[in-house]
């Protein structure tokens, strides 16, 4: 399938979208992205994983800052790291936090690695995430199930980008740490909306 430029999805955004379809909708479609502590970690922690080269370690060859895209789904992006073992691939990706198991972490990896397939004509069932603070890595399986859900979040972000609607905010635990709290205003916003429906409950009565 031909995609158009404004229909292509980042890879990025599912992340982004699993963490939270608010946060999403800000950065990819009203292009809204603020500095934190946490933002400005990970870049210098990518820094590193960010020039685009390839370098060799016996028989092992690794590509930094690869392209990637899938016309099948619709993906662009980049991969932070691919190691080749005799030709088949294996995705790496840098994240700053301790070694953690994180849904919205493996969703990104898994499209990457889907990319990465249509590309080469390769099968690619495992990558690692590589949680920088602990310096370990967490290595991932790309089951059936995880595929799927890909797939799906792919098809929900792209929606989002269509339709240009911003999800209400939620107003949970993951706020704390989003560079977007003060862009997104979510206690404030969530206290307004549960005003609102107050109000028409009570009209409705």
């Amino acid at each position: 399938m031909r995609w158009r430029d404004e229909e292509l999805v980042p890879i990025s955004a599912l992340q982004h979208w699993i963490y939270c379809p608010r946060q999403c909708a800000l950065i990819h479609v009203e292009q809204v992205f603020e500095e934190n502590v946490f933002t400005l970690r990970g870049q210098a922690v990518h820094k590193q994983v960010d020039i685009p080269e390839t370098e060799m370690q016996g028989s092992l060859r690794i590509e930094r800052a690869l392209p990637l895209c899938s016309e099948k789904l619709g993906l662009v992006g980049r991969a932070d790291v691919v190691e080749f073992r005799e030709d088949t691939p294996y995705p790496i990706d840098y994240k700053l936090g301790p070694r953690r198991a994180k849904v919205a972490d493996d969703v990104q990896l898994c499209a990457q690695a889907i990319c990465l397939e249509e590309m080469l004509g390769a099968s690619v069932m495992r990558g690692a995430i590589f949680h920088h603070k602990s310096r370990r890595r967490r290595e991932v399986v790309f089951s059936p199930s995880l595929r799927n859900l890909v797939g799906q979040t792919t098809q929900e972000v792209r929606n989002l980008i269509k339709t240009f609607k911003v999800p209400s905010p939620v107003a949970d635990a993951r706020c704390r740490h989003c560079s977007l709290h003060e862009a997104c205003m979510p206690n404030i916003l969530s206290s307004r909306e549960l005003l609102s429906g107050f109000e028409k409950r009570l009209f409705d009565e």
